[in-house]
């Protein structure tokens, strides 16, 4: 009898551990190629820096201040409120409910490029517009010519994030990929063409931006249109995609909320640096330790999109437990890469300064920064994987309530007392970082705990029962 029960529980971790296994070889394979794509897309914009970079001091600063406001104000935006087809795309596929992931990207895109036209509106002041924020009129001069010949790029960013979120969500990754990869060999050439040789100078950056994104966006609608992969959820342009649009934006709105209140809150403190004592050190150094927790937050970012995808595709499915794993084995897979991430980044401290700057003050307060940095980046990892549960869930409206109250109830307060009252300048701004996403992974974690996945899955069930509504004939395809 003993024995007996000895190999059913010598059976039932087998098991157990064989789905664990699986669900993270499943999440590699989305995390791994969606990691790729973001960096090979965050390229373009660097590249275009680079390129201007060689033509003058100015025009690089005024490179580099028209992306900064073209991220905040655009970009993260649009990006937030296309991450709502993480929900609706993702559970409408694991419900086989393929056709209206086509019905969702078309309504998303009609509220992108609406928006776009509101963008570009503000694009087209963004020298005045940064003029009335303090900036230097010279540099603002030219972030607003670079801003204004960006406006293209805007609709083409909108659209592109739609189409992303659309393959995503049905685990068609690698041509994301390659589409990415194609583009930017293009930017190469592109830009050195309008820049060098075109007469352009510095306004060849933001056209070969515009045509890059542009031309990203045709391969992918081409692939959406043309690949077998897509023949269930792409059926042509319908007019179903004009209805439910109040009901699409109450779940737009926060998801871009989610994305804009964290990254606004890094943005406002780089700008608070400058009222700091030694002012030009202070926003050197938190530009150059923003700039590395950008890049180390790629490598996280891969990890949440996809355990989105699993999340909303196993919900709308009507799995739960396999929702479950998927959440518990990403949160372990989080902590890991933090941990090596932050053992690395401590290793690399005392040269990591010399990429950006050859001072010797820099360097060493850069070095200093560091162990902050590893923090930061291992709580980051977390937050972001849990951002994604909580994006695959539906839970967009607690998000952005848990990031209103974890970064500007907490973080900045923090941050403001510790570098003007305790007089910790950069550190100080950087601990209160610390505090915001402390409580924003308490949060998202204890919500996540205590969460009842069958509820869950009811939930999805009715949402995607709700977004079905009498199919009209397609306009085209």
């Amino acid at each position: 009898m003993s024995l007996d029960l000895g190999e059913t529980e010598a059976w039932k971790t087998l098991v157990k551990t064989q789905q664990i296994l699986k669900e993270v070889k499943e999440q590699l394979w989305l995390a791994v190629p969606l990691t790729v794509a973001t960096v090979l897309q965050f390229c373009l914009h660097v590249i275009s820096v680079m390129f201007v970079g060689h033509i003058s001091e100015l025009a690089l600063a005024g490179a580099s201040m028209a992306i900064s406001f073209a991220s905040v104000t655009g970009f993260s935006l649009l990006m937030g409120m296309a991450s709502a087809l993480d929900t609706l795309c993702g559970q409408s596929y694991g419900a086989e409910q393929y056709q209206m992931l086509g019905i969702h990207m078309q309504r998303s895109m009609l509220v992108q490029l609406l928006v776009s036209i509101l963008l570009s509106a503000i694009w087209a002041n963004t020298g005045p517009i940064l003029v009335a924020m303090g900036q230097d009129p010279h540099i603002s001069k030219e972030a607003g010519l670079f801003a204004r010949l960006m406006i293209p790029n805007t609709f083409a960013f909108g659209l592109i994030q739609c189409i992303l979120r659309f393959l995503q969500t049905q685990k068609i990754v690698f041509p994301v990929v390659i589409s990415s990869a194609v583009t930017l060999l293009l930017h190469i050439v592109v830009c050195w063409i309008l820049v060098f040789k075109s007469g352009l100078g510095f306004r060849g950056a933001p056209v070969a931006n515009s045509i890059s994104f542009w031309f990203n966006g045709i391969l992918l609608a081409l692939y959406v249109k043309y690949s077998s992969s897509c023949a269930k959820t792409w059926t042509g342009f319908s007019k179903e995609a004009l209805h439910n649009i109040i009901a699409y934006l109450g779940l737009a709105i926060p998801s871009a909320l989610m994305v804009c209140l964290e990254l606004w809150s890094f943005e406002l403190l780089v700008l608070l640096s400058g009222l700091l004592p030694n002012p030009k050190l202070e926003t050197s150094v938190l530009s150059i330790i923003f700039n590395t927790a950008s890049i180390l937050y790629m490598l996280t970012f891969g990890f949440s999109g996809a355990v989105s995808t699993r999340v909303s595709n196993e919900l709308g499915a009507g799995k739960p437990e396999a929702a479950r794993l998927a959440s518990c084995v990403v949160v372990v897979m989080a902590i890991i890469e933090g941990l090596v991430a932050g053992l690395v980044v401590i290793m690399i401290r005392n040269v990591w300064g010399y990429a950006y700057s050859n001072e010797r003050e820099v360097i060493r307060y850069v070095a200093s920064m560091m162990f902050l940095l590893a923090a930061s980046n291992f709580l980051n990892g977390v937050q972001c994987v849990l951002s994604g549960i909580a994006r695959g869930c539906g839970w967009q409206k607690i998000g952005a309530l848990i990031n209103l109250g974890s970064y500007y109830l907490v973080g900045l307060p923090c941050a403001v007392v510790l570098a003007f009252a305790f007089h910790m300048g950069g550190k100080g701004f950087w601990l209160g970082i610390i505090c915001a996403l402390t409580v924003q992974v308490l949060a998202f974690l204890v919500i996540t705990i205590r969460t009842n996945w069958g509820k869950e899955e009811k939930k999805a069930t009715e949402r995607v029962h709700n977004s079905i509504i009498p199919r009209v004939d397609p306009v085209s395809t």
